[in-house]
């Protein structure tokens, strides 16, 4: 049995940046992968795939709006199969880095899946070289574990849903088909963008989502703004539903409850967007007496502590945040707090100040901070100022004046506490708010930086100097 210092179960984007920090920290560790592919869910699933159809589907809106701006395109055409061709292509490229980093000897990989024998020993299922399992097996003894092991799609129980069948992120994501028509269940950052990215090549969109609104976790004026720029898109918008079953079919029929009414929404494919579970079924953390939450997510303190103290938890298998830079600096705190812990020095909590949020539909959402719905729960004293991109000169030029900008400060100090974008490079634009709030600037200073014009940048200095002129008072 090998013994370690730092042992890593799942090798995603926060398994592997606690491994190698692990490792800058003079730790002996171990990174124990269980996936049929290396790379984990950002690279292989998530971000990276989806953003690659999504930078397609952007190309394509700007060709179909070419008259817009003058220009003629002639007949313009779309390639399901190379679109495809090209994801697989960058996601093989970017999981054959990740691969190699994992192997690159800093620490060892170890290809297989792990089950808890006891709060220290690890059993390992070897994976061979297609990551099938083979019948070898060892263990390993590790002082500190990290647990690392992401999430999977969570499918509720919806009748007809199974006979019917549908995509998921997963599968659209390895599909070269073009539906006519597609219902997306749900109303999150996944369902919104491949309601985008389908959209923007000629299927007609219905979403249905069970919240009252999209995005259920933003202000409701940054919701709504995205519900009207995807109206006056065509797409179709039901909020506040209670899903009711699906008929198979050509079309495949999905019956809701809306406004007291039932409603039948109708479509080629179904769409499949209600969120994820934590990634544990065969862990086996009982053995360890770790402690879940009702959906499986491990519980963990602000130190990234599990229900055992030298046994840490970071990334979607938390049920925290489903983000993966939020991930990435969950694990390296759980490293940098295992090298703490077996030098007897005080741990270290996570500050979630900067939490930030991006979406790239079309127009893009953004936000970071705190938000008026936040500020509210935690009766912190704000002001707000918005402004909106069709008063906004660099936007107007780009053809692109849905949404606005506001900046969320504190009533007394003015110290910016956060910020939204609904808009062009939405996402590009939030991180001079977040940079801000890092110095824990305020909007007295904000506004008298110097912004190039005609920029979009230069729209933040609009509500910066609304709010210079009343905060504190």
């Amino acid at each position: 049995m090998k013994t370690y210092d730092f042992a890593v179960i799942g090798g995603g984007s926060a398994g592997y940046a606690a491994a190698a920090i692990a490792w800058r920290l003079g730790l002996k560790t171990c990174c124990i992968e269980g996936g049929k592919d290396v790379g984990g869910l950002c690279i292989l699933r998530g971000c990276m795939p989806s953003k690659t159809f999504i930078e397609s589907a952007n190309r394509f809106v700007t060709l179909r709006r070419a008259q817009d701006y003058g220009l003629r395109t002639g007949k313009i055409g779309f390639e399901p199969g190379e679109i495809l061709a090209r994801k697989r292509r960058l996601v093989g490229e970017f999981a054959g880095y990740r691969a190699h980093q994992l192997r690159a000897g800093r620490f060892k990989l170890l290809r297989g899946r792990a089950r808890f024998l006891d709060a220290n020993r690890i059993e390992v299922q070897h994976l061979d070289s297609a990551g099938e399992p083979v019948p070898e097996t060892s263990q390993v003894f590790a002082k500190t574990i990290l647990i690392s092991t992401g999430s999977v799609i969570d499918v509720i129980d919806l009748p007809g849903l199974a006979e019917a069948g549908f995509l998921t992120s997963d599968s659209v994501l390895e599909s070269a088909r073009m539906p006519a028509s597609v219902v997306v269940l749900g109303g999150g950052a996944i369902a919104l963008e491949l309601a985008h990215y389908y959209e923007a090549f000629g299927s007609k969109v219905t979403i249905i989502q069970r919240s009252p609104q999209v995005l259920k976790e933003a202000d409701a004026d940054v919701a709504a703004a995205l519900v009207h720029a995807y109206r006056q898109r065509g797409m179709e918008i039901f909020c506040g539903t209670r899903l009711l079953k699906v008929t198979p079919g050509s079309p495949r029929q999905v019956h809701f409850e809306y406004k007291d009414r039932t409603h039948i929404a109708e479509g080629e494919e179904i769409l499949y967007a209600l969120g994820r579970n934590p990634a544990v079924d065969g862990l086996e953390l009982e053995h360890a007496r770790i402690e879940q939450s009702r959906n499986g997510a491990v519980r963990v303190t602000s130190t990234m502590q599990t229900s055992q103290p030298h046994i840490f938890a970071a990334g979607d298998v938390t049920g925290t945040f489903e983000i993966v830079h939020v991930a990435i600096e969950q694990g390296v705190l759980a490293a940098q707090n295992a090298a703490r812990l077996l030098r007897n020095e005080a741990l270290h909590a996570i500050d979630y100040r900067l939490q930030l949020f991006v979406m790239f539909s079309e127009p893009q959402v953004a936000y970071a901070g705190l938000t008026e719905k936040a500020a509210a729960a935690q009766g912190v004293p704000i002001r707000t100022a918005t402004y909106p991109f069709a008063d906004h000169g660099k936007a107007l030029i780009r053809g692109e004046p849905e949404g606005f900008v506001k900046l969320v400060c504190h009533g007394a100090t003015g110290e910016i506490l956060g910020g939204a974008v609904v808009g062009p490079e939405a996402s590009e634009l939030i991180h001079e708010i977040v940079v801000a709030m890092y110095f824990r600037a305020t909007v007295m200073q904000l506004a008298v930086i110097p912004h190039y014009h005609p920029t979009l940048s230069e729209i933040w200095t609009y509500p910066a100097e609304e709010l210079a002129a009343v905060a504190g008072r």
